[in-house]
């Protein structure tokens, strides 16, 4: 009898099929669900083939029928038929190239259909033949750009990949190559420019070949250098086990950080390589800067709670009882529920009656949850005159208060900073969610002066949000910085819009550690208790 598929098997065979049901044309829902079904068996530590000879596997979150039925498929028969059946029609090479080249994947992977190729190599052999012009729909303007395209060299690393998608794609080609991810992805930076994946090897002939075989790759730029379905370079860095280490350091960067280091030694991991160069470790996100880890650097572990999630009574996915849950399952002591108020408009938001009907379900979810504790708060709007959008009376009955800036981002630095500020004094104010604004990628940072917004934290005792969104990460690290030379503390914030996530702590906590941040400086870090007494009087 053949041996049960992996996880990691079972995992790859869902990222490729929301891959190609992504070509296909397939809907974004079914393609999410594929993908973070991939996740889920990838960062499932039981074997998912016995859940799922078990009967079981449902009971995992996230498990819907559509996907237990493939994996089942999977599981039973060694295959998924729909995905072979994508095989045959889908060509994730053609499509990668068409957008490494600013080419439409679709339009792509229709003229290597018309023409019967499936491969670059082969589209160039048809295009050097004349067949371009035979395909319908393809007229000079077409033929000469894909002619150009395929004459190029590889285009350079493209820039603005969110932070999420590129741990996404990195992290299971590591685990695939029992290998590390490295580049900016684990500096953790905002938008990752270089992907790379350390992996041991003694004969790298074999790895490369692993590597070029994983469903995540679809193309192969160089010997070393695989692109992914989103036209994404992905760099491998094999080595062998007594040069990992050091092959890991020069891999994460950042360069001049490495290049200041010196020539460096070779060395199973890391630490040994410091300690070659009689340096002490400098954690990969502080790499930037080459500064010193403080004592107490924050890390995960520190975290005992998370003061910013949205549920369904505002525009969340889940319900209170669900989101505490969720964040008690992750070890956590308490979380506050901060959904919207009215003024934000383009979500729904609460008023203070429906605060007040909320506080019942908190109440119930902290009978059946304690010594967990929900709190109740909100994330209340800055109204355009500096006050808060709710009644002075509900929100002396809250536990937590984010202030939030959504509309008027484009203000002027006065204006903004004026409004900001007379919100912070308010009593109730606990923190300022994502202080500048940015959406990164779409959205500058606003004008708010942060000189003026330290002076007021510091007046008030309100704390400056780290948001955990991927699209955020704001403040910044370089804002974080900033604020803690102040003497300002953080709050880091997932923002969770629903129960999976909570894990946008994350990347909270990382942009944190990149701006210096030690535990001490972070609010949720403190016990229930403290926490409470550290509220703004």
């Amino acid at each position: 009898m053949n041996a049960p598929p992996s996880n990691e098997d079972i995992s790859s065979a869902l990222a490729e099929y929301a891959a190609l049901l992504e070509l296909s044309g397939a809907s974004g829902h079914a393609v999410r669900a594929f993908r973070r079904g991939a996740g889920l068996v990838r960062s499932t530590p039981l074997p998912i083939a016995g859940l799922i000879r078990d009967g079981r596997v449902r009971e995992l979150r996230g498990v819907g029928p559509g996907l237990e039925r493939r994996m089942r498929e999977l599981v039973e028969t060694g295959r998924i038929a729909e995905l072979d059946e994508l095989r045959t029609t889908i060509s994730p090479e053609l499509a990668a190239f068409g957008r490494m080249h600013g080419l439409s994947a679709n339009r792509l992977m229709a003229v290597g259909a018309a023409l019967g190729v499936r491969t670059v190599a082969e589209l160039r052999a048809a295009a050097e033949e004349g067949r371009l012009a035979s395909v319908p729909g393809v007229g000079p303007h077409t033929e000469a750009r894909i002619a150009a395209a395929l004459a190029a060299p590889a285009p350079p690393l493209r820039t603005g990949l969110m932070l999420d998608r590129a741990r996404a794609l990195c992290e299971p080609i590591a685990g695939a190559l029992g290998g590390m991810v490295a580049g900016d992805v684990r500096r953790w930076v905002d938008r990752p420019v270089r992907l790379a994946v350390v992996a041991p090897a003694e004969r790298p002939d074999e790895i490369r070949d692993r590597f070029a075989a994983l469903p995540e790759i679809v193309a192969m730029l160089a010997p070393d250098v695989g692109v992914s379905l989103d036209g994404i370079p992905v760099e491998l860095v094999a080595a062998p086990a007594g040069q990992l280490g050091t092959a890991l350091l020069r891999a994460t960067g950042s360069e001049g950080y490495v290049l200041g280091l010196g020539p460096l030694p070779e060395a199973a991991t890391e630490e040994g390589v410091y300690a070659l160069l009689h340096l002490d470790p400098v954690p990969p996100e502080l790499r930037e800067v080459g500064a010193p880890a403080p004592a107490g650097l924050l890390d995960m572990t520190a975290i005992r709670g998370d003061l910013h999630c949205h549920t369904t009574w505002s525009d969340g996915r889940a319900g209170v009882r669900e989101m505490a849950e969720a964040a008690r399952d992750r070890g956590y002591d308490y979380v506050a529920i901060c959904d919207h108020t009215r003024a934000v408009r383009v979500v729904p938001g609460l008023d203070a009656d429906d605060l007040r009907r909320q506080a019942a379900e908190i109440e119930a979810a902290n009978a059946a949850l304690a010594p967990f504790r929900v709190l109740r708060g909100a994330e209340c709007d800055i109204l355009p005159d500096g006050g808060l959008d709710l009644p002075d009376d509900v929100l002396d009955e809250l536990d937590w208060v984010q202030i939030s800036l959504h509309a008027g981002q484009r203000a002027g630095r006065e204006d903004l900073t004026a409004r900001v500020v007379h919100a912070m004094h308010h009593p109730a104010a606990c923190c300022l969610s994502h202080p500048t604004g940015r959406i990164i990628g779409h959205r500058a940072e606003n004008a708010l002066d942060l000189e003026r917004t330290f002076e007021a934290a510091l007046e008030t005792g309100v704390a400056l949000e780290v948001n955990g969104l991927a699209s955020r990460l704001d403040l910044s690290a370089d804002h974080v910085r900033e604020a803690l030379a102040a003497g300002v503390r953080i709050t880091c914030g997932s923002d969770a819009h629903s129960a999976a996530g909570l894990g946008s702590m994350t990347y909270a906590v990382h942009t944190a550690r990149r701006g210096g941040a030690p535990a001490a400086a972070v609010v949720n870090t403190l016990p229930l208790e403290s926490l409470r007494r550290e509220r703004p009087a």
